[in-house]
């Protein structure tokens, strides 16, 4: 294998794949990942791209920034996520653009998932999580108010079990980049 063609093809790519890999094990360990990873990547996501493409990258990378947030905003808004993951999402929309955040957004939502349910599993309580579930699903059928699920949200996060979402993110994005060929 030539390592140094490995090294500097896609580099961009394998830069978002290492800060993904940080966010990740932190996010493991305190279930947050912290500005000081998230407004970095963002800020240099853009910095990159107008740097290869002028001002049409600035709106490239503006648009994955934008696509990033979106894709985790709503689950942000009523309590369901914490704000590092939604800017994690930016970032990599910063510097990959916004076709290639949504499709990891998607394999890291289904990651997400069966990380979910492997932790209700290992737990053996899936009756309580089950009747959270449903809980959880008819407020959001019945409360119309954002900030009131968001309130009714903080108000319950103590009793929950969390899952650090950026540990999907990780892995549903790194696994997409090999899964595409652009990690290789």
């Amino acid at each position: 294998m030539d390592w140094q063609a490995f090294l500097v093809d896609n580099w961009h790519v394998k830069f978002v794949c290492i800060v993904l890999i940080v966010a990740a094990y932190i996010d493991g360990k305190e279930l947050r990942v912290p500005n000081w990873i998230t407004f970095p990547m963002v800020l240099t996501g853009l910095l990159f791209n107008v740097w290869v493409s002028g001002w049409s990258g600035l709106g490239f990378a503006l648009m994955g920034t934008a696509v990033g947030l979106l894709c985790l905003l709503p689950l942000y808004a009523v309590g369901g996520m914490g704000a590092g993951d939604v800017k994690l999402m930016a970032g990599i929309g910063a510097w990959l653009g916004s076709a290639i955040t949504f499709s990891a957004f998607a394999v890291s939502t289904v990651v997400g998932a069966l990380m979910a349910i492997a932790m209700v599993l290992y737990k053996k309580k899936f009756n309580k999580h089950y009747a959270n579930f449903v809980m959880l699903w008819t407020e959001w059928l019945t409360v119309k108010s954002p900030l009131e699920l968001s309130k009714i949200a903080a108000d319950r996060k103590p009793s929950m079990m969390l899952l650090p979402y950026g540990i999907p993110i990780c892995v549903g994005s790194i696994g997409y980049f090999f899964y595409t060929g652009m990690i290789y």
